[in-house]
This record gives structure tokens, sequence and C-alpha cells, in this order.
């Protein structure tokens, strides 16, 4: 079985250097060292209140990894305009509300179909392939395929934080039956968010998910092991769950 791909979203790198506004720690390096430790892409959201990643560590970002970039985006003039300066060869479209604490649900494709397929149109121009992030859910499939995405990431928040194993159950049956409903498309499926080291092993066992995009749980285990062998780990169990 073909290994699953692990893109390492770094924001939460950019987290902790915002928090005292310093020069560190550097988001650039932390790339690098998951690079090294065999991320197969780097991810970063760049959000409208700059609250961790800033336009300069995309630009870096771009200078330095010989890994693809995954820019995560709200569709707006702003960040379309931005994508189109930095040309990263991934850009994937999230819902966005300043209040937030993290992207709380997937993107409403279905009422947004015209705004999004000309925005997947613009980028995909530009040179970048261009992903949704969307619900387990076989109408925003099929509403991503009708705007010309290449690509679209699962949400997998709600498994992730289901508090009873039937709710996990159920919120994972979901993935797969939306995985299942994908794999009838052109589009290649990813899969992402609230993923840790101790429910990642199901949805990377999935064999038509192409790439799993993880930062928390990373970041927060390389505070204790360091950020190689946190890389090192996640790849281990996805790895793992493909054998």
């Amino acid at each position: 079985m073909k290994p699953v791909k692990l893109g390492v979203n770094i924001d939460h790198v950019a987290t902790l250097r915002q928090a005292r506004l310093t020069r560190y720690p550097e988001p650039v390096h932390a790339a690098l060292v998951a690079e090294q430790a065999g991320a197969d892409s780097i991810t970063v959201h760049l959000r409208e209140d700059r609250r961790h990643i800033q336009e300069r560590d995309v630009e870096m970002l771009k200078d330095v990894l010989t890994i693809p970039i995954n820019l995560e985006m709200a569709v707006t003039d702003e960040m379309l305009a931005l994508a189109e300066t930095y040309k990263p060869e991934y850009c994937c479209f999230v819902p966005e509300r300043r209040e937030e604490l993290t992207t709380e649900g997937g993107l409403e494709v279905i009422g947004q179909q015209e705004r999004i397929r000309e925005a997947c149109a613009r980028l995909q121009a530009n040179g970048s392939r261009v992903s949704l992030f969307i619900d387990a859910d076989a109408g925003q499939i099929d509403a991503a395929v009708n705007a010309g995405a290449d690509m679209i990431e699962i949400h997998t928040g709600h498994y992730a934080d289901s508090d009873s194993p039937e709710t996990q159950d159920m919120e994972f049956n979901k993935i797969v039956r939306a995985v299942e409903h994908a794999a009838g498309t052109p589009l290649q499926i990813n899969a992402g968010h609230g993923l840790h080291y101790h429910n990642v092993k199901p949805v990377a066992a999935i064999e038509q998910v192409a790439e799993l995009n993880i930062g928390h749980s990373i970041i927060a285990r390389a505070v204790f092991s360091g950020l190689y062998q946190a890389v090192k780990d996640m790849k281990t169990l996805m790895d793992e769950a493909r054998w």
C-alpha cells in the first residue's frame, strides 16, 4: 500500500514567537527540521489578523524549502493577491473567523461555488494547486469538483474531538463514506485537523487518503522530545497504519 504523506503545520511555532513579539522561535528553522525528519510538505496559515504566521515567514519558507508549501488562507482578495505573489505549491481555502481559536469547521462550498471557482482558477493560472478544507459531506465534495479544485482536505476535527467511543466511531464512518465518495472524482483526498498520536492510525489507514496535515500535536510533543523526534514519531505511526 502506498505510504500516506505528512504535511507538518508550523503555525504554533509562530504563535510562541508572537506571544512576546521576539525573533524566536523561528518558524523557518522549525520547517527545516521537519523537512529533515521526513515531512512531505509544510503547512502555514496566514490569517487575516496575523496572529501567528507573517508574510515574511511565507517568503522565507518559499526561498529555503525543497518540499512543497501548503498555504492555508481565507478566500479574500487580500489573500489571493498574496498567494499570487508568493506562488506556493499548494493553497488551501479555509473558513476563517477572527474570534475562533482554530478553524472550527469546513468551508461552505455549496453556497459560494462561483466565488470559489473564480479563486481556484486564479491561483491555478498562477501555478498553485488548490485544495478546499471541507466537512465529510458528499454535497460539499461534489461542490468542490464543480468549483474546479484540485484537492480536498476532509475536516477530521469532529472525529478527533469526540467525547465517547460511540461518537468517534460515528464520525470516523462519516470520514470513510466521504472518502469513498471522493474516490470516484478527480480530486486528491487529504485530511486533517485535531489528529494526534493516539487517533491518527485509523485515518492514516484509509487507503485513498494521500496526505494528512498535522500541527498542534506535533509541536506540543516537540516541547518534550524535540521537533525532529516528534515528526519521526508521527511518520512512524502513519507508516505502521499502511503496513
